[in-house]
């Protein structure tokens, strides 16, 4: 069964403020004043661009130091899977598990996730709409929970019974993990998913 698309029937949404409206050519949302726009301005070349940086800022994000401490006078320094690797030897597999989803295997899935929604929007090829769709939602929903680990890794040696009162403050590498946290999101909410029903419309 054939569905009217919005667009076909003059109406758009506001970017800004989400209302729903008669679009015509330079006008504004009545709520908010924004300019009105059918979809988001090169969508694509945005989301890839973003993306692009969030790939470059992982590596280190991964290789660099994201706490640097003290321990017995001496300065110490964790990455990210050093970290994990310490939780796990400490016996704490639960924390050391949750930060080595949320730092790696999330970014890595949803850089990975994004990509291939972009890659099949630049495909001559149908598009599956309803996989894209929901692979989208996932990543856009995991995307409010990224930020989860720098939490538990800037609390992990507290955790940890050194014996010594330490003094923890963040390394380059939690700088570059906020940045790619950051990056994926941005490169998901630049994504105008109705590109997928202007590709099935051709």
């Amino acid at each position: 069964m054939s569905q009217t698309s919005a667009r076909e029937l003059g109406l758009c949404r506001c970017h800004t403020c989400g209302l729903l409206v008669r679009f015509q050519a330079g006008s504004v949302c009545p709520r908010c004043h924004s300019r009105l726009q059918v979809r988001i301005p090169h969508s694509l070349a945005w989301s890839w661009g973003l993306l692009a940086l969030a790939s470059f800022m992982l590596l280190p994000a991964n290789l660099l130091p994201i706490t640097h401490f003290y321990n017995k006078g001496l300065l110490q320094s964790d990455t990210i899977f050093s970290g994990i690797m310490m939780l796990y030897r400490s016996k704490m597999s639960g924390i050391a598990t949750i930060v080595l989803t949320a730092s790696i295997i999330v970014p890595v899935g949803k850089i990975l996730g994004l990509g291939w929604i972009c890659w099949q929007l630049q495909r001559t090829k149908p598009v599956r709409r309803k996989r894209q769709l929901i692979m989208y939602r996932i990543i856009d929903f995991i995307g409010r929970w990224s930020m989860l680990d720098l939490f538990v890794i800037s609390l992990m040696v507290a955790l940890v019974d050194r014996g010594v009162l330490l003094n923890v403050r963040a390394g380059p590498g939690a700088t570059a993990f906020a940045g790619v946290v950051v990056l994926t999101m941005m490169s998901a909410r630049m994504l105008d998913t109705r590109l997928l029903w202007d590709k099935a419309a051709r």
